[in-house]
């Protein structure tokens, strides 16, 4: 049990080094840096590791990213949120669609919410409630997109539940 805690930990600190590596790979929407690789590691993270594991790994990037200066404020509460709804979702449903939407809801709905007072208390900035739900949802809309096509090849090549020590059941060939 302690090896597979240690290969979870492992791969989180992994992803949270990807998403910093690729943060400067951001496209300004308004006053947010929509960066899709983070909503892609919150996918992996959510389904590979759990939710818990997902909403670590995105508050470290998070604060990494900021401590940098490749981030904002903004990504805390849109990233968690996100990494939350798609690992709780994965986990009680046990379907990647599922994983998805729960990025793509957790992200710019309610991540894209709880902005606004991050935004105008810590920020100064003056907005609308809902001002970042849409260039929340198009970050993480991009940042799905990936995790469908890396996750699905993943899942069916049972390369992470091998490295996490999962049981892992032969197809038959015939």
């Amino acid at each position: 049990m302690k090896n597979v805690n240690v290969r979870k930990l492992a791969l989180a600190g992994i992803l949270v080094a990807v998403g910093i590596v690729c943060s400067p790979l951001s496209i300004p929407v308004g006053a947010s840096r929509c960066a899709p690789i983070q909503h892609f590691i919150n996918i992996l993270g959510g389904v590979f590791l759990g939710p818990w594991y997902a909403v670590g790994m995105a508050f470290v990037t998070s604060l990494l990213r900021n401590l940098m200066g490749t981030g904002t404020l903004l990504a805390f509460p849109g990233s968690m949120c996100g990494a939350l709804i798609c690992g709780l979702l994965y986990r009680y449903t046990q379907t990647l669609p599922m994983a998805y939407l729960g990025e793509l809801f957790g992200t710019s709905v309610i991540g894209g919410i709880l902005s606004y007072p991050v935004s105008v208390l810590l920020m100064g900035s003056s907005c609308a409630v809902f001002a970042f739900v849409l260039p929340f949802f198009i970050s993480s809309f991009g940042g799905t997109l990936i995790a469908i096509v890396l996750v699905t090849a993943l899942k069916r090549t049972k390369i992470l539940d091998v490295y996490l020590e999962r049981p892992v059941t032969p197809k038959k060939i015939l």
